[in-house]
This record gives structure tokens, C-alpha cells and sequence, in this order.
């Protein structure tokens, strides 16, 4: 069964760091397309940073300049790493995988809970 588990979330004080994680399993993790998102209650699920498999990246304007993405194939794992972080950043943040090659397949995490407070 296929799995993205998030780790690294928690709480932190304005312009602080986190590093987010996402471990997955049961995929041939190198020909997805993996994403971070981020959700507040009440409100449509959002864009953070993309990376595909050919490593490119893309980010919200938001968190230009401020977070990175970046993916292990060897390790099965998708990062986020946030700088400078903001109040309204507080967020779910969610880890999600699209298969690049036919067939397609969308898979989520759990999500993990990121709040920047002091």
C-alpha cells in the first residue's frame, strides 16, 4: 500500500527554520512528480513547492526566496526546507506524489502541522 508520511512539522517563532520530510513507500518514487501543500481550516488547499522528475522546481510566490524543495531518489524522500518563517505560514502542510508516467496516480499524506508563533 502506498504511503507519504510527513515529519517535521512544529512550532517555531517567527523567522525561525523548520525542515519538513516526506518518506514514501510503495512507489517508484524517481518517475513521481512530488509537491508540498498547505491548508488552513476553512480554506482551499495551496501550492507550496513543486518538484518533478526531472528536478525541476517551482514555488508560490509566497515562499519564493524563502523555501526550497528538494527530493532524495535514493532515499524515497521529499523535502521542504523553510527559512524566514511568517505567521501565515501556519498551516497543514501535506506531502503529495503524481506518477509522471502512464498510469496516472495521485497519492497524499497525512499531513503534518507547521505553526510559527511566539
Amino acid at each position: 500500500q502506498v504511503q507519504l508520511v510527513e515529519s517535521g512539522g512544529g512550532l517555531v517563532q517567527p523567522g525561525g527554520s523548520l525542515r519538513l520530510s516526506c518518506a514514501a513507500s510503495e512507489i517508484i518514487f524517481r518517475i513521481y512528480d512530488m509537491g508540498w501543500y498547505r491548508q488552513a481550516p476553512g480554506k482551499q488547499r495551496e501550492l507550496v513547492a513543486t518538484i518533478n522528475r526531472l528536478m525541476n522546481t517551482n514555488y508560490a510566490d509566497s515562499v519564493k526566496g524563502r523555501f526550497t524543495i528538494s527530493r532524495d531518489n535514493a532515499k524515497n524522500t521529499v523535502y521542504l526546507q523553510m527559512n524566514s518563517l511568517k505567521a501565515e505560514d501556519t498551516d497543514v502542510y501535506y506531502c503529495n506524489a503524481i506518477r509522471a508516467i502512464s498510469p496516472a496516480r495521485e497519492y497524499w499524506g497525512q499531513g503534518t502541522q507547521v505553526t510559527v508563533s511566539s
